[in-house]
Parts: structure tokens; sequence; C-alpha cells
């Protein structure tokens, strides 16, 4: 099939890649020239392990190109991806304007019968207003499809090329077949294509998120509580996940959540039910998870003092995940501020996301290019995202190069015995070491 994906952010690169993966003919569309430059040079915008891979060989076997045109990818092309940004506005509510201008050219330039498939999230009704403005614009046939995508960063390929299920919205029985098949491929396992209407569909991916966020809440506020009473929250997170209706996954106590989806889908969700519903459940989520972000701070600062003036202190870890460069709401920014607020100097290191980090921080920090580099000179090291390379470190060395043997492991990586054994002081979140 011809397809165009206009929007070249996580969504939208990863699903024109795997599409053309599975041997369709796709134009990535994006306005940023320095982007589709990039990417026709095999140059990918983003770390998602594995697509930099896709993205060269779909290009060389030219399956796969990337343009600024929009209206002559829309031509081209029988079914058109909308995945543009819904930045989140002042008051919570997701921004839906270049989804709307993105469908208006789009019917702009239509010269035949178009599928329309949004993939950006957005809230419900949106695909109604899609219709409106298409059918305002033009004369041509179409069908408007809600396909929210359920991507993990940092796993973004597989989960798209195995799906655990494939959501299609509207009632358009037409357009439904063609993206059945287009789908095909990539649920040859047998997990399901499960159709329904639009509405439904948008709120599917808000209702996936907003669990998989309360869980983390959940996890982390069992974790504060076990630190009040003595009880340890991995024991207890083993003994609740083996139960079959709440499962293992998610329940892993930490800093809180971040990155592009779950803060933003939260607030969006409280702003839909405005006025009207409360929604305090999921206003309960966010104040959790707001607070889960100081936790590894008042720790340091029970133990050093509140005064960290004249401190140095490691940070290992900046993306909001592993396996991404992703910063954006992650609980790194709130521990690095809120340590340099206290007159601390930082001394940071992340596999992937130092780009990042040094456009948020500038100069105000120390960037490393190892991280045991992090280390040299520094009273005390803080885990904030626990990527793999920090699970077995050298532990003698880290002794070493720290002026004081103090770990604040804000993602429960290690062992509260061993670190004892080993000579260190240790603090983590929920477990009887504190």
């Amino acid at each position: 099939m011809n397809l165009a994906i206009i929007g070249t952010g996580y969504v939208g690169l990863v699903a024109g890649t795997c599409f053309a993966e599975s041997g369709n003919d796709v134009i990535c569309v994006d306005i940023d020239e320095a982007k589709i430059s990039a990417l026709k040079a095999g140059k990918v915008p983003i770390y998602e392990p594995g697509l930099e891979e896709l993205v060269r060989r779909n290009t060389e076997e030219q399956r796969l190109s990337f343009t600024t045109d929009l209206k002559a990818a829309v031509k081209q092309s029988s079914i058109v991806f909308i995945a543009v940004g819904t930045p989140q506005n002042s008051d919570g509510k997701a921004n839906i304007e270049q989804v709307l201008a993105t469908a208006k050219v789009i019917a702009q330039a239509m010269n035949g019968s178009k599928i329309v498939v949004n993939k950006s999230t957005v809230p419900v009704g949106t695909a109604d207003e899609i219709h409106i403005v298409i059918k305002d614009t033009t004369t041509h046939p179409f069908a408007v499809v809600s396909n929210p995508e359920f991507l993990k960063e940092g796993a973004a390929v597989e989960d798209f090329m195995k799906p655990d299920r494939v959501v299609l919205g509207s009632e358009d029985s037409q357009a439904i077949a063609i993206l059945k098949e287009l789908y095909e491929p990539f649920v040859r396992t047998g997990n399901p294509i499960l159709v329904m209407d639009a509405r439904s569909a948008e709120m599917s991916k808000y209702a996936a998120n907003a669990m998989l966020a309360t869980k983390i809440s959940f996890i982390n506020e069992i974790a504060s509580l076990c630190e009040k009473t003595g009880a340890d929250v991995g024991e207890v997170r083993r003994a609740i996940g083996l139960d079959r209706r709440i499962g293992p996954h998610f329940i892993f106590p930490g800093v809180g959540y971040g990155g592009s989806c779950f803060p933003k889908d939260i607030r969006a969700m409280i702003s839909m039910g405005e006025p009207g519903l409360e929604m305090p459940l999921l206003r309960a989520v966010e104040q959790v998870n707001e607070r889960q972000k100081s936790v590894l701070v008042e720790k340091v600062k029970r133990h050093f003092g509140p005064d960290l003036s004249g401190r140095t202190l490691a940070v290992w870890g900046l993306s909001f995940k592993p396996r991404t460069d992703d910063m954006r709401d992650a609980p790194s920014v709130t521990v690095v501020e809120s340590l340099l607020k206290a007159g601390a100097q930082v001394q940071a290191y992340d596999p992937e996301a130092m780009g990042e980090a040094k456009k948020l921080f500038g100069k105000r920090i120390r960037y490393s290019s190892r991280n045991y580099d992090a280390l040299k000179g520094a009273d005390a090291l803080l885990i904030v995202t626990e990527w793999n390379e920090f699970r077995r470190p050298n532990f003698q060395h880290i002794k070493d190069l720290l002026k004081n043997s103090v770990i604040f492991d804000g993602r429960n990586i290690y062992d509260p015995g061993e670190l004892r054994r080993l000579g260190f002081t240790y603090y983590s979140i929920g477990r009887k070491d504190g």
C-alpha cells in the first residue's frame, strides 16, 4: 500500500518505518527541514533501539522516503496517518491545533478517495472534529479512523512489530477492512485487531496509560507506607505481583514516572472531566507522582543536612526510563534542580540523554563521559534511571572514587545486605534500609 505519515516523532517515525519494513511504500512528512535532511542521510534524531538500522535499510530499498512536502505526499498515498504532537496547554488540556491544521491540509491536497488515520493521542471526540474539517474543505470521499498507538519508548519497534492488540475506531467498514489488511502482518500470532467506534478508540489510549500510571503511583505510595511501618516493599511487591488479578508489571517502586505520555495524558484526562467530573483518583495519581520525584533528595538532605553547599553529588541516569534519551517530565529534572537549589554541585552521566540534559541544564551541572567519571570527588551517588549498565558495577571502584561510601538508590537495583557488607551507607525506596 502507499502510505503517508505526517509527523516524524516517536510514533510517526516508528510507524512509518515498520510499515515500510512489512513491504509498504511509505512517505514520512515533517515541517522540520533539518530533521528530514538527517533522516534522508539515515540519521535518526531520537534514540530508539533497532530503529536506525530499519530506517537505513528501508530507505536504501526505496520503500521509505522523507519529505517536507505534505501535499505531494498526500496525493501519492491512499492512506494518510496523522502523527503530530498534541502538547499540553497551561490548563492541562491536550492542544489539538496541529492535528486539525494537518487534517485541513490533507483535505486541500486530496486528489481522490483517502483514508485518514489519526495516531496522535487526542481527547475523545477529536475524530469527529477531523471529519468536520475535512468535509468542510473537500468534496472527495474519505474516511476517518482512530488508531491509537501503544508504544513503549525503548521498545517501540518491538511493540509495533508485535503488538498486544491493534485498535481501530470507525464505522466505515471499507476503511476498516483495508486497515485490517495493512496490519495483518503484525498480528499473525493471533493477537487481536479490535474494531470499535472512534470515541472508544480515543478513550482506550488514555485509559491504558492512566491504568499504568496508577499502578506506579500505587506502589510508590505503598513504598512510603512500608518505610513508615518497617515493612519491605520488595517483599510486598513480590507477594501482590503473583496475584493474577494484579500481575508483576508496573509495580516497581522508584522516583516516579515521566516521559511524553503518562504525565500529559493524566492531566488531559483530568481536564476532559471538567466541568462536572472531578476525577479524584487521577488527581491523586498525579499528586503521588509529583511527591515521589522528591523522595530521593529528601533522603539526601536527611543524611547530609538541608544545606548541601560544598557537597558534590553524582547522578547516574537522566532519561525518564532506560533505552531512550527522552527527558520530558523525567524525575531526574526534579532531582537535579532540587540538588542545585540546595547548593550542591551535580556531576551527571547517562548513556544516551546527555545531549538532552545539556539543553535543560546548560552549564549548571558537570557532564561525565563515563559513569565512573561522575563519581570522582563526589560525596555520594544517586541512581535515578535503572540502565542495565548500572546494575552490576564495580563497587570497590565506586568506593575508591567517592569521598563518602554513600549510595541513594532511587530504583532499588542493589541488594541492601550486600551494599552494607561492602561498607556502604545505602538508601533505597520503601525498604528497611530507608
